[in-house]
């Protein structure tokens, strides 16, 4: 064979081996943001007499949302965090030298940016929570 054969056979099992990685990746991102939509939908359902004391008390739509929204952003940034952490502790005592240069400031920020992103859209179920009526959240139980 030609080395030039040899190369793009490399580069094109190189682009399928990407594909197949970014599919799982996808799936991946996937099912993380339903458990994080269920997690939501449950805090929501839990807290429903609290947004009614506060739009009662005068709390808009707007503070409402922004409470959530800010919740969701600080529980995405801590997971993310934890997530980078994880990459550089030790695996059974060895180090990970192979990871070692994956973990770069770019790679961090790109990683909690892909973490908001996910627990902003899949946590847009919260703003039924600031739609919700204060008389009927102050009857429910």
């Amino acid at each position: 064979m030609v080395p030039l054969d040899l190369l793009e056979s490399k580069q094109k099992t190189q682009r399928i081996l990407n594909l197949v990685l970014m599919v799982i990746a996808g799936i991946s991102l996937l099912v993380g943001g339903i458990g994080i939509m269920n997690i939501m939908l449950a805090i929501v359902a839990e807290r429903i007499p609290e947004i009614g004391v506060r739009r009662a008390i005068g709390a808009s739509e707007h503070d409402i949302l922004w409470q959530f929204l800010v919740e969701t952003v600080v529980l995405s940034t801590v997971g993310g965090i934890l997530g980078c952490l994880l990459v550089r502790r030790r695996a059974g005592g060895v180090r990970v030298d192979r990871l070692a240069g994956v973990v770069t400031p770019g790679a961090v920020f790109v990683s909690l940016a892909v973490s908001w992103l996910v627990g902003v859209i899949f946590a847009s179920r919260r703003v039924r929570a600031a739609r919700l009526d204060p008389v009927e959240c102050l009857r429910y139980e």
